[in-house]
């Protein structure tokens, strides 16, 4: 891992559904250890951006990419790019919860048993340690064993990141993670990125300008793909460099 501050570098990034162009010449560096968050308009290209970070995209029909995403010194879209291992380093937590149709456990223990963990112990070890970082732990320890889709919304979707970090991940995508939740989950999910972001590099998109507010570092802020603008948050919320980015905060559209 190198020991620069960027963990991502995104230069002259175009992407294209079919004959569609959905995102225009974006750059912008993600900082290790710091919460960069997306906001706009329903339909900007936020999503579509946030996928394009672990080829997520790759998977849907007639998309392609023009541009760079440099992760770790490599271009993501280089031709020698093993994507499984990617997307184990760069996770992914949805917008929906989406627990596995299996027990709270082993929801957990599966991506490492993906990526080849055989060892009882280890894989014990690693589903602990990943519920308690998705601080899910005191309020599942005694129901491993019972079926994740007995949780509650808020409960499934830290098990879905606890997922995500049971594969030791270095960057963690959120798309929307507290939108399906209620204000109390929403709280916890929003603790939950604070605490994250000491071992991790976390990118959000988020429809709550508040949440972007409290939970970010950095903010990004799309419109009809292109990146309007990318500063730090306060700077973003409270001294806009862009009429756009003002009118958007300010509600004069969107």
């Amino acid at each position: 891992m190198s020991t620069k501050e960027n963990v991502l570098e995104i230069k002259n990034l175009n992407f294209y559904y079919d004959d569609f162009q959905a995102l225009n010449d974006i750059n912008m560096d993600v900082k290790k250890n710091k919460v960069t968050a997306l906001i706009g308009p329903s339909g900007c290209g936020k999503s579509t951006f946030l996928r394009t970070i672990n080829r997520m995209n790759d998977l849907i029909e007639g998309s392609r990419v023009e541009g760079q995403v440099v992760f770790d010194g490599d271009d993501i879209y280089s031709g020698n790019i093993d994507v499984v291992r990617l997307r184990k380093r760069i996770g992914m937590v949805f917008q929906q919860p989406n627990p596995f149709p299996k027990s709270v456990f082993d929801n957990v223990a599966y991506g490492p048993k993906v990526h080849g963990v055989k060892d009882k112990a280890e894989i014990e070890e690693l589903v602990i340690e990943s519920l308690k970082g998705a601080a899910l732990f005191d309020e599942v320890k005694d129901r491993l064993d019972s079926s994740a889709l007995g949780l509650s919304g808020g409960q499934q979707q830290r098990l879905c990141i606890a997922r995500a970090l049971a594969v030791k991940p270095e960057v963690l995508l959120m798309d929307e993670p507290a939108s399906a939740l209620d204000p109390v989950a929403t709280a916890k999910i929003e603790d939950l990125i604070e605490e994250l972001k000491e071992k991790y590099s976390i990118v959000i998109v988020t429809h709550s300008m508040q949440q972007a507010a409290r939970v970010s570092d950095e903010t990004g802020f799309f419109l009809m793909g292109d990146l309007i603008e990318f500063d730090k948050t306060d700077k973003i919320f409270e001294n806009p460099a862009n009429q756009k980015t003002e009118d958007y905060i300010t509600g004069r559209f969107g």
